[in-house]
């Protein structure tokens, strides 16, 4: 694919949240997800892909190629079907399967970052069974990881706003809980595959610079009371001069070191730590962003 990008890339997100929850567990009544064993926080790579995909809803609505195929109210099936109505003419076999990723790829533009696992068409509809798979995308988001170990804490708060009518007989407020981290930064790691880029969904330069501007942006556009104030610190990004790369990408995550300051037992802000960036090997450019 021409216009697919032509280099590797790992990157390496540094955001806080001060008095939020950064990402609930629906598993242990929505606190903030958690290490049990080191008492470190956790974000899931769905999470920051949620906030990534929305951003890119946002600006580019209405555009050609940025449709979002995972997206809240709307079925995958439905999704699915307007790339089955691109190639309803076609025969069935390989070219058929190609034409539909093809048209899924082109147009939704987390299909083409992130991949997907497109369903099946219903086994009545044999001119079209098969058609879709499994898309492999060339980003790929790990698990964030808190710097230090979370402390989080459950407060109770009062509302005026009654849930039934029976409860508003009698009583004039209600109490509830939630769930807040006071202070803590993250560390989220990234992965591209220029090789997937262009073998398979053409993710391409204008893209990647997309999802760089969504990375700055997500937290920004994506406010609520729950999450608190979360912020994008930093975006550290290795780009290799190859396809293939030039370093593994684990040597390149190990030139980043976050550590608390000394004197600090408990950090409060991001001032608290500082961060130190190796040089990077050769055939590999780093930058800072943010």
């Amino acid at each position: 694919m021409t216009n697919a990008i032509q280099n590797r890339y790992e990157f390496v997100m540094l955001y806080d949240v001060e008095n939020g929850n950064p990402n609930g567990d629906p598993d242990a009544g929505n606190m903030p997800r958690i290490d049990p064993e080191t008492g470190h926080g956790i974000v899931t790579d769905v999470c920051i892909k949620r906030k990534i995909r929305n951003y890119v809803q946002m600006v580019k609505e209405g555009c050609a190629g940025f449709d979002i195929y995972v997206q809240q109210n709307q079925s995958l099936n439905s999704q699915d079907m307007k790339g089955m109505d691109a190639v309803k003419g076609m025969p069935k076999g390989e070219a058929k399967s190609l034409g539909f990723r093809q048209y899924m790829c082109d147009g939704f533009y987390d299909i083409r970052t992130f991949g997907a696992v497109m369903t099946t068409p219903s086994k009545k509809d044999n001119d079209l069974a098969g058609v879709a798979g499994q898309v492999r995308g060339p980003v790929q988001i790990a698990f964030g990881r808190s710097i230090d170990p979370i402390v989080p804490r459950e407060i109770t708060i009062t509302r005026v706003a009654i849930t039934t009518d029976e409860k508003a007989a009698s009583a004039s407020t209600e109490m509830g809980r939630k769930h807040v981290v006071p202070y803590a930064l993250y560390r989220q790691e990234g992965f591209i595959s220029a090789n997937l880029a262009q073998t398979i969904t053409g993710f391409s330069e204008d893209d990647l610079a997309l999802l760089w501007e969504a990375i700055e942006n997500m937290f920004e556009f994506d406010r609520s009371a729950a999450r608190g104030k979360m912020t994008l610190r930093k975006l550290i990004i290795f780009k290799h001069e190859s396809k293939l790369g030039n370093a593994p990408a684990h040597k390149l995550f190990e030139l980043i070191h976050v550590q608390r300051k000394d004197g600090v037992k408990v950090p409060r802000s991001f001032s608290d730590y500082e961060l130190l960036i190796a040089d990077a090997p050769a055939g590999v450019e780093a930058k800072v962003l943010g």
